[in-house]
Order: structure tokens, then sequence, then C-alpha cells
């Protein structure tokens, strides 16, 4: 019972990863406009994202243009976008093969191999968190190092954005669940040994010689009264 629980938590965790992955890919909130320097009241402030880059306007007006050209984009940028949508996918992958492999499906039932489907999931789901995981800290720490850089001019800095912080959270919890799962997967139970003196079978196989058999092993039961 206790694995049971121990793989839909590791599940449920993972898939709010996976929501919290997707989310994080789409927004536009990775690099956010900077106030520093002398004037820190401006007009306009700038959030760029894997896919666009937005203006936000002081009079509320809001607006979005997306990346048109893709050989124009730096590597870094190509490479995030790179590994964001194969953690998408490989955590949709590792979903479709932790249910097979969970005890709670009739998937595969009675398979030898079922707990090990589930485990494998559960390795999908902690590869899927690593390359959320690089991505983000490799965003994170270039917005750092560009904020403290003495060189760069304060209108060409940014800060973290809302989506590198949910892109964080969300890597944490697929590698949980996948965790969970694979810990769910290394404690199943072993099947039951098979029942020895005692029971149905014992009682087949232990029975007294019968009338018949003790006749023709050469002796009467009359020899005997």
């Amino acid at each position: 019972m206790a694995s049971w629980a121990l793989e839909l938590l590791g599940f449920s965790l993972s898939l709010l990863g996976l929501i919290g992955t997707l989310i994080a890919t789409i927004l536009p909130h990775w690099w956010r406009s900077a106030h520093v320097g002398t004037n820190i009241i401006t007009a306009v402030a700038y959030v760029k994202g894997l896919w666009m880059e937005c203006v936000w306007h002081s009079t509320g007006v809001y607006q979005c243009q997306a990346h048109r050209s893709q050989l124009a984009l730096p590597a870094d940028l190509r490479a995030a976008r790179a590994m964001m949508v194969t953690s998408c996918l490989l955590s949709v992958l590792a979903a479709a093969i932790a249910v097979v492999g969970m005890r709670c499906t009739r998937c595969a039932e009675g398979s030898p191999a079922k707990a090990s489907i589930a485990g494998s999931g559960g390795i999908g789901f902690i590869g899927a968190g690593l390359l959320c995981l690089v991505p983000v800290s490799w965003s994170t720490s270039d917005i750092v190092m560009d904020f403290y850089n003495p060189t760069l001019p304060a209108g060409m800095k940014y800060e973290i954005g809302q989506a590198l912080y949910l892109g964080f959270v969300s890597s944490t919890l697929t590698m949980l669940g996948g965790a969970l799962l694979g810990a769910s997967c290394l404690g199943e139970e072993p099947p039951f040994p098979p029942h020895s003196g005692s029971g149905p079978g014992a009682s087949k196989g232990n029975h007294a010689p019968s009338l018949t058999s003790a006749s023709h092993s050469g002796y009467r039961l009359s020899d005997y009264v």
C-alpha cells in the first residue's frame, strides 16, 4: 500500500513539474529590464523570452513580437530553446511509460517487468528535470554576471524574470517525482512462495495410502487384523 502511495505522489509531482516546465518555456518573462541608474522611473519596461520580446508601457499597453529570424539568434538562446522543448517531450514520454508501469493501472498487469517500466518512467522524469535545469541555471548566471558588470551600460542590464523562478521549481518537482517513482520500484514486494506442509496442496500430496494401493503392494489388510 505504501508503494502505491509513493508511486502516485511521484507521478503527481512529475506532472506538476511538466506543466510548470511547459509554462516556463512559453512565457516571455525570462529577462526583464532592470530599473537601475539615476532615474529608476521609466515609462517602458522590456521582457524577453525564448520565443518573443515584449514591451510594457506605463499607459497599460502591452506589445509582443516573436523572434522572426532563427539564424540571427544567439547560440545560447537556441540551445535553451532546444533543451526546454526536449525536456517537455521527454516528460510526456516518461509520463506515458510510468502509467504503463504503475501498480494502480491495468496496463501490463501480471507482467514481471511492470515495476521496471515504472522505474524507467522515473528515470525519464529525472532526465527531463535536468534538461530544464541546465538552461534555466545558465540564463540566470548570465543575467547576474551582466548585472554586476561595471562596463555594461545600465540600459542594457536585465534582472531575473518570473519564468526562470518557475523553471527552477518545475525542474525540482520533476526530478523529485522521478526519484520517488524509482524508489517505489525498488520497494516492490517479492512474489509469494509456494505453500508447503499445509493447505490443499499439502493434503493432496501427503494423503494416506488408499485401499487399492495397499492391496497392490502385495499385502492384504486382513493380514493385519
